[in-house]
């Protein structure tokens, strides 16, 4: 059978009668064309079934199409998630997506981001923490940051506060008798210092006893598996016979202190009541679904290309308009009512 002859930019122009120039701003810059002449060709090429050939495409006027993403662990659910929603937007918008874990590491983040620029990335995506904004902004290229500090670059971000405190509240309104927030060291500029803020204040207003525990839980079950064991053996000596209260800072370590107590007790006990921060799958499929303060990790995530695609856009027109500054958007959290709470 004879191979299938791959339809050019010639072959287009002499079925539309139109010039390779004009096929060209068809494929380049469409909008230079009138919408019937943008439809004939259009037709012309589901007529002759052509097949874009997108490397000839980048040579040709060097835009790749894709997205560098950067974050700092695939073993938090939160960042799985967050990532899986972040690719799931190529049937929306079309970008692809070139992905590196850093894992907290300087020396290695700056590798990766060495070797995105030279995949010449239209934008990136930053949810890691060890880069400056003030780098990213350096870069040249459109950048969104996800929960982290954000002050030279755009951003998309819940609403920290008003989560924990709702979280709080709610462990307030069930009469735990001691309210307890267990977190990493965070900057004051990263938007989850905040959840620090909404416990505190809760916690103050209500008059409640309360406490922080500030730890390094690093970036893995590994990591935090033996911090949280430390953690929960003082609290059973310290606050024995009391109802406790546990905010965590995200879903896995809720999820880790949730096995720690049915290891010890086979179910989760009465004075005990749980609620993690993230809305990750781990916090519903956990033993006992897990009380979450809910990110909208879908929303963030479309927020986030949305704002990139709209500044990679505006860079291809004749005269792009750039941001006079960052832009930062902020998305609501949700309060979810599950079984480890009352």
């Amino acid at each position: 059978m004879a191979r299938k002859k791959n339809v050019t930019f010639n072959d287009i122009a002499q079925y539309t009668h139109f010039s390779k120039t004009t096929i060209s701003r068809y494929f380049n810059n469409p909008d230079s064309l009138t919408p019937e002449n943008q439809q004939i060709i259009s037709d012309a090429l589901d007529k002759l079934n052509y097949k874009e050939n997108k490397v000839a495409k980048i040579l040709a006027n060097g835009q790749t199409e894709f997205v560098g993403v950067l974050i700092p662990s695939l073993s938090m659910n939160y960042y799985s998630e967050m990532l899986n929603q972040i690719l799931a937007s190529y049937e929306k918008y079309g970008y692809k997506f070139l992905v590196f874990a850093g894992n907290g590491h300087d020396e290695t983040e700056h590798r990766y981001i060495q070797e995105l620029m030279s995949y010449k990335i239209e934008g990136l995506i930053v949810l890691s923490h060890t880069l400056s904004s003030r780098e990213l902004s350096d870069l040249q290229i459109p950048v969104v940051a996800i929960e982290r500090e954000d002050q030279f670059v755009s951003s998309v971000n819940t609403d920290n506060y008003l989560g924990a405190y709702e979280a709080t509240s709610l462990l307030i309104h069930n009469h735990c008798d001691v309210l307890i927030h267990l977190n990493s060291p965070t900057k004051e500029n990263i938007p989850a210092y905040r959840r620090l803020a909404g416990f505190q204040d809760a916690c103050v207003k209500a008059g409640v006893p309360h406490k922080v525990i500030i730890r390094d839980f690093g970036l893995s079950y590994q990591e935090a598996a033996a911090p949280l064991q430390e953690i929960f053996d003082n609290i059973e000596q310290k606050y024995a016979g009391q109802k406790k209260g546990i905010f965590l800072s995200n879903d896995d370590h809720a999820n880790i202190l949730l096995n720690l107590l049915i290891r010890k007790y086979h179910t989760l006990p009465d004075d005990y009541e749980l609620i993690g921060f993230d809305g990750a799958p781990i916090s519903e499929q956990a033993i006992y679904p897990i009380s979450t303060v809910g990110q909208q990790i879908d929303q963030i995530a479309d927020e986030a290309v949305s704002l990139l695609v709209s500044q990679m856009q505006e860079r291809k027109k004749r005269h792009p308009v750039p941001l006079a500054e960052p832009v930062h958007k902020t998305v609501p959290p949700l309060l979810i009512r599950r079984q480890t709470t009352t």
